[in-house]
C-alpha cells in the first residue's frame, strides 16, 4: 500500500474514533439524534427541517410576500437549520384544505378561515398576526347601481367566497339592518371570478378584499357600499399544525422573525418593498401603496387583535357557522412571537 493511501486511511480512522467518542459522550444528554440529523443534512446539502408554507398571492399578506421574495424567510430559517417550500392558493378555505390533507405545515389566511379550520377539528394554532385593516374588505356594487344602502341588498344576488372573512363582513352588515344571509341570494365565487361578475352585471354586489377594491375603484367599474370600519378589524393570521409547532418551535419563531422584517421594510421603505412584489401580484407600485394605507402590517398579536378574533369566533358560533366551539386559549399561541411582538396581556395567555 502506498504511503499516501496509508495516511488517508489513518485520517479516516481517527475521524471515526472522534465521532464515536463524541456520540458516546453526548448520548446521555439526548443530543445524538439531533447531531446525526444535522450531520446527515449537511452531508446531503439539505436543511434538517422543511417548513411547507401554504401561501396566498394578495396584498393583504404583503409582509409575508416581501419576506419570501427578498429572501428573509430563507435567511432566518437557515439560521435554525431549516428550509421551506411555497405553495400558492387562491383563498383561505383552499389553504385549509391543503393543511387538512397534510400537504402543508403552516398557512396564512384571514380570521374566518382559520377559525373554521379549528372548529372543524384541524389541530392548528395561530402563531402570529400578519396584518389588519377595516378598509381592506368591502361590499361593492356596480358604479351605476341604484343600490345606496345595505338594506337594499335584500333579495339581491351577492357574490362572495363562502368560508372567507368576506362572508363575516356581509353577515355583520346585514345584521345591522335586521337582515341575514338567508335574505340574499348567495353566489359562491372566488375573488378573481367576482370581478367579471360585477363588471358584467351578473350579480348585484360582491364582497371582496384588496387588491380588488382599489383596482375596481380606480377603473370606475364599482364603488364601495360598505367596508369594515367600526365593525370588523379584519385580521390576517399565520397558523401552523400543532405537530409541527411542537416538533420545530424554533422554525416557527424564525418564520415570524422573517415576516416581521417584511413588515418593517413596508413601513421604512415602501418603494423597495412594493417593487419587490409588484410583479408577482400584478399590481402597480402606486396601487400597492394605496392599498397599504388601508392595512397595518405587524406580527404582534395585541389585546385588540385577540379580542377581535374572539368576536369573529363568537359571531360564527351564534350564527351556526361553526361545526364545534373551541377554547381560544388552545387556538392563539403567542409564545413564538419575536421579542417585542407581544404585549403584556398576550404574554399572560
Amino acid at each position: 500500500m502506498k504511503i499516501g493511501h496509508i495516511a488517508g486511511a489513518l485520517r479516516r480512522l481517527m475521524a471515526t474514533v472522534a465521532v464515536v467518542v463524541t456520540v458516546s459522550a453526548l448520548g446521555g444528554c439526548g443530543l445524538v439524534p439531533k447531531i446525526i440529523e444535522l450531520h446527515a443534512a449537511a452531508a446531503n446539502g439539505k436543511a434538517a427541517t422543511t417548513l411547507r408554507i401554504a401561501a396566498q398571492p394578495y396584498p393583504l399578506y404583503s409582509d409575508v410576500l416581501v419576506a419570501h421574495r427578498l429572501g428573509y424567510i430563507k435567511q432566518e430559517l437557515a439560521k435554525v437549520g431549516a428550509a421551506y417550500t411555497w405553495d400558492s392558493f387562491k383563498s383561505g378555505p383552499l389553504v385549509n384544505e391543503a393543511m387538512a390533507a397534510g400537504n402543508n405545515d403552516l398557512g396564512f389566511a384571514a380570521d374566518m378561515p382559520a377559525i373554521l379550520a379549528k372548529s372543524s377539528g384541524q389541530p392548528i394554532r395561530v402563531v402570529s398576526n400578519v396584518a389588519y385593516g377595516e378598509k381592506a374588505l368591502a361590499i361593492m356594487v356596480p358604479s351605476d347601481s341604484t343600490i345606496r344602502s345595505v338594506s337594499e341588498l335584500k333579495g339581491k344576488k351577492i357574490a362572495y367566497a363562502k368560508g372567507s372573512y368576506a362572508q363575516h363582513l356581509l353577515a355583520l352588515r346585514l345584521s345591522e339592518v335586521g337582515l341575514g344571509l338567508n335574505d340574499i341570494q348567495t353566489v359562491n365565487l372566488g375573488a378573481e371570478d367576482q370581478i367579471p361578475a360585477i363588471e358584467n352585471h351578473q350579480v348585484d354586489a360582491i364582497v371582496i378584499w384588496e387588491q380588488y377594491i382599489t383596482q375596481l375603484e380606480r377603473s370606475g367599474k364599482a364603488r364601495v357600499l360598505a367596508d369594515g370600519t367600526g365593525v370588523k378589524r379584519g385580521n390576517m393570521v399565520s397558523y401552523a399544525t400543532e405537530s409541527f409547532i411542537k416538533a420545530h418551535p424554533k422554525v416557527i419563531k424564525a418564520y415570524n422573525r422573517a415576516v416581521q422584517r417584511g413588515a418593517d421594510l413596508i413601513a421604512s421603505d415602501p418603494d423597495k418593498a412594493a417593487k419587490a412584489i409588484s410583479g408577482d401580484l400584478k399590481v402597480s407600485v402606486s396601487d400597492l401603496k394605496v392599498i397599504w394605507s388601508h392595512l397595518t402590517f405587524d406580527t404582534k398579536l395585541s389585546d385588540a387583535d385577540i379580542r377581535a378574533i374572539g368576536e369573529v369566533k363568537d359571531f360564527a358560533l351564534k350564527n351556526d357557522m361553526l361545526t364545534h366551539d373551541f377554547d381560544m386559549r388552545n387556538f392563539i399561541d403567542t409564545q413564538y412571537l419575536i421579542d417585542g411582538a407581544t404585549d403584556a396581556a398576550s404574554k399572560e395567555d
